[in-house]
């Protein structure tokens, strides 16, 4: 009767032990089951990343990395490839002389800048009074526009490209246009050179001035650096 009573209470042991480890046991396998799912999420962040959209480049940026760069250096000798001068920005002004007596005027330049430049421009406003002009301190007298990036490329390409060689009688625009830092700025007569304004919807004829501001320290070096980039130069 107590051997019966003993392998009883053995197998009572023994059942209850197996009940405390078999959690201990079913561990692994639970770690083992969610560590696919933990690679898989790798491997689709990853996947994600592969998936970016490729950068859209403008053609005259491509042939500034792939020729002009390697033009400079070997012209100037540069002991690093940072020296190498760029575009910085470029910037557009229309002065609207006669937006002091008409507000309309002004509205029309910056809807036409802002066609021309895909951008919209900001309104410049007079520094001080000036009584010969009617100017009041505060005035709105214009407007511009800074580009960077794509846009300065692809405006800096219709401009070279297109606008300019629509000029009549062109010959090229001037050498000493730069202001000793490796800045040139262009004085554009009327807006109609530029593809996007229609001759049938212009009020009035205006100018602008194109600032083309460069990292290069001298004329020298921006004069090439814009040559090469395709500025049709008066010879």
């Amino acid at each position: 009767m107590a051997e019966e009573i003993k392998k009883a209470t053995g197998t009572k042991k023994s059942t209850s032990t197996a009940k405390k480890a078999a959690p201990k046991a079913e561990a692994p396998a639970v770690a083992e089951a969610e560590a696919p799912k933990a690679a898989a999420k790798k491997v689709s962040k990853k996947t994600g990343k592969g998936n970016k959209k490729a950068a859209i480049v403008n053609r005259l940026q491509t042939k500034y990395e792939n020729e002009v760069r390697k033009a400079l250096l070997e012209k100037y000798g540069y002991s690093s490839t940072m020296q190498i001068p760029a575009l910085a920005k470029i910037v557009i002004n229309i002065g609207v002389g006669d937006a002091t007596t008409d507000s309309k005027r002004l509205e029309e330049s910056v809807a036409e800048l802002a066609q021309i430049t895909g951008q919209k421009p900001i309104i410049t406003k007079a520094k001080k009074s000036i009584a010969t002009f009617k100017v009041r301190e505060g005035q709105e007298i214009g407007c511009k526009v800074t580009l960077r990036g794509l846009r300065m490329w692809d405006f800096l390409d219709k401009l070279v490209s297109i606008a300019l060689p629509r000029v009549r009688d062109f010959r090229g625009v001037s050498k000493n246009a730069f202001d000793g830092r490796g800045n040139y700025t262009l004085g554009i007569k009327e807006q109609l050179i530029f593809p996007e304004i229609e001759y049938d919807k212009v009020a009035k004829v205006r100018g602008m001035d194109v600032v083309i501001v460069t990292t290069a320290k001298t004329d020298a070096e921006a004069y090439t650096l814009l040559e090469l980039l395709g500025m049709p130069f008066h010879k």
